[in-house]
């Protein structure tokens, strides 16, 4: 089975680097109306110049999730080490029946490698539409540099089809034609929910009840605020950041929900006093279920416990 997983997200990194970085694929040709006002913006260069360079994104977005989850995990087994029910005991055999591996680091490499897997899906989604609908930037006619007069467009705003239209550079026209939906959106927005979702599922109200949601709130605001550079810079426009965050957000909730499953088997970093209440409660419906599973055995004790029936 390990294997196997290992062949899926070999090719779906395959895939995502053929989509982002060959000619394998080219986006589909859209027209334009002359001197359109959606796409008359100036060009905001390469994205290089942007406030929110690609360097520091994908260094992000590649590099928190692995410090954030390595960090997380590494306390929880710290913390509980000397407990008896660390992890329920969790042990994985990975070859044969001689090598096991430490329940911490098979949880870490599990929710980093669901991660890695649902950024290069985001990717390959993304990457997908922006070459199925060929949408247009704003900058689209600063980059494409058409002939109005060839046109015909010197007196009425036609629509213009042709192929050939453009008299810039190849290269940023063909930049200006992937935009829909919006990558940096989308990556960013995956990275942030998957990991809000991780840290209030795994840290919980440790440190108080505010330090979870302030946390997640963060990672998401920070997101949603690279999103927004995305339109302010003329890079995008609206619909493309709001599909691409719908993207993002949507595949990083369906990967905690249905394979990580809320990252189950779970212990959280610690209890504070005010959470005493929910703690005796969860343990007091662990005996009752308990209780069920045993309740066709009759015995009668000394003094009746809460898990005993007497006859």
């Amino acid at each position: 089975m390990l294997y196997f997983q290992v062949v899926i997200l070999a090719a779906a990194a395959m895939l995502a680097y053929y989509f982002e970085f060959t000619g394998t694929f080219s986006p589909a040709l859209q027209g334009f109306i002359c001197r359109d006002p959606g796409l008359t913006k100036p060009d905001p260069g390469p994205e290089q110049d942007s406030r929110l360079q690609p360097v520091i994104l994908f260094s992000v977005v590649g590099g928190l999730p692995v410090v954030l989850i390595s960090g997380v995990e590494l306390v929880i087994f710290l913390l509980h080490y000397n407990s008896d029910n660390l992890y329920d005991q969790d042990k994985v055999v990975v070859m044969g029946d001689c090598c096991y591996v430490n329940p911490m680091v098979r949880r870490t490499f599990r929710f980093l490698g669901v991660y890695v897997f649902g950024l290069f899906t985001t990717d390959i989604f993304v990457s997908a539409g922006q070459l199925v609908t060929g949408s247009l930037a704003p900058y689209f006619l600063s980059v494409c540099k058409p002939n109005y007069t060839v046109l015909g467009c010197l007196d009425t705003a036609n629509f213009v089809s042709q192929s050939d239209a453009c008299a810039g550079d190849p290269d940023d026209i063909m930049r200006a034609r992937k935009t829909f939906p919006s990558k940096e959106a989308a990556l960013s927005v995956y990275t942030a929910v998957y990991l809000a979702m991780y840290v209030m599922s795994c840290v919980g109200s440790s440190g108080g009840r505010l330090m979870g949601p302030l946390l997640s709130l963060s990672l998401v605001s920070a997101a949603v605020l690279t999103g927004i550079n995305r339109v302010a810079e003329y890079r995008n426009h609206w619909s493309d950041v709001i599909a691409g965050q719908a993207i993002g957000g949507a595949i990083a909730v369906f990967l905690v929900v249905f394979v990580v499953q809320y990252f189950k088997k779970r212990l959280v970093v610690s209890h504070s006093p005010s959470d005493s209440g929910t703690a005796d409660t969860d343990e007091a419906s662990h005996q009752t279920n308990h209780c069920m599973d045993v309740s066709d055995k009759y015995t009668v004790p000394e003094s009746p416990g809460p898990c005993t029936e007497v006859t």
